[in-house]
């Protein structure tokens, strides 16, 4: 394995580590940013834990010369997780670019990783995208296409208990962004478990936010519809790039305004400029507006919960272990 860095998190150094691997596989505009969100929410859910994040990428993921300089000595190629001990793993979206997944170039990259991950960890998560891939190639589930783009803060409600959840409130406003969805009916035939479902302002219920899979003797797989790890300005970064590439004449779609993200004034301003054509007047009102991230202290209590669960399921691997040494001694 080549050799790079890897981020110390948390504040139990003494104590055996965790080892995260953060598999990230967004365009290069949203590389480092998705980079220091993980990286962020890992070290404020950490807590006592030792955790010790390694960044990795698909080397089938296409990028510019200048992002590939960069990555050196912070990234891994993506073949190498076999080899360097990973606990649990991150596995972040992309950027999409076929009507159909299994188009992508890096689909059969992608689709190798997950079949690793199934017996290679102790729990995977898939976020957006990859979340879709793996329901994909695990079982054939399929996305749907959504009539028009989600995006905004919605709530998502709790339906089942799970250890993920212990110290979080019932409903929990997520992050999403996304122009797909995956049947809860489609999950529910194949054996996933729903966690939690999306609240819409109308006051309608659907749309599963997060569900897990775990066969037995496999990995824990949980997975992810929306962005919990976003900081408090990204829905309003997208918002600004889609209109940019709306007025560019790149786009024929006017992008809305993300739901429950800006406040009502806010909301007003841009509402009032559907024939401004000069992106420097929306970026000044966006940019000034930044809302309150009042998604930040759930997610982290749901990613150290998954932190914990992680540590207590590797103790209790070198437990057996050392039981099945000292009967074999």
């Amino acid at each position: 394995m080549s050799r790079v860095e890897q981020f110390l998190l948390g504040g139990g150094h003494n104590r055996t580590a965790i080892h995260v691997g953060l598999v990230n596989n967004m365009p290069d505009a949203a590389l480092r940013a998705t980079e220091l969100q993980f990286a962020r929410l890992l070290k404020a859910s950490a807590g006592p834990l030792d955790v010790r994040l390694r960044l990795f990428s698909l080397r089938s993921i296409p990028r510019s010369e200048e992002t590939r300089s960069r990555m050196a000595g912070f990234y891994d190629d993506a073949g190498f997780l076999q080899a360097a001990n990973i606990d649990a793993l991150i596995v972040t979206g992309a950027q999409p670019g076929a009507a159909d997944l299994r188009d992508e170039p890096y689909w059969a990259e992608l689709a190798h990783l997950i079949d690793w991950a199934e017996i290679g960890t102790i729990s995977t998560l898939f976020s957006d995208l990859a979340a879709h891939a793996a329901v994909l190639h695990l079982d054939g589930i399929a996305r749907r296409p959504l009539a028009k783009k989600l995006s905004g803060v919605y709530d998502s409600t709790r339906v089942e208990d799970d250890p993920l959840f212990f110290n979080t409130t019932p409903a929990v406003p997520v992050p999403h962004s996304r122009r797909n969805d995956i049947a809860e009916s489609d999950l529910a035939a194949k054996g996933y478990r729903v966690l939690s479902r999306l609240n819409f302002n109308d006051g309608s219920r659907g749309q599963a936010d997060i569900f897990t899979r775990e066969p037995p003797g496999q990995s824990r797989f949980v997975f992810f519809q929306g962005h919990p790890e976003y900081d408090p300005g990204t829905l309003g970064r997208e918002y600004l790039r889609d209109m940019g590439r709306f007025l560019r004449g790149e786009s024929a779609e006017r992008p809305a305004l993300p739901e429950n993200y800006f406040d009502r004034a806010t909301e007003g301003q841009l509402t009032e400029m559907a024939g401004e054509t000069d992106l420097a007047r929306f970026d000044e009102i966006v940019v000034s507006a930044l809302p309150r991230q009042m998604w930040r202290n759930n997610t982290i209590k749901l990613f150290g919960n998954w932190l914990t669960l992680v540590a207590a399921a590797k103790a209790r691997r070198a437990a057996s272990r050392s039981v099945h040494t000292r009967r074999r001694a």
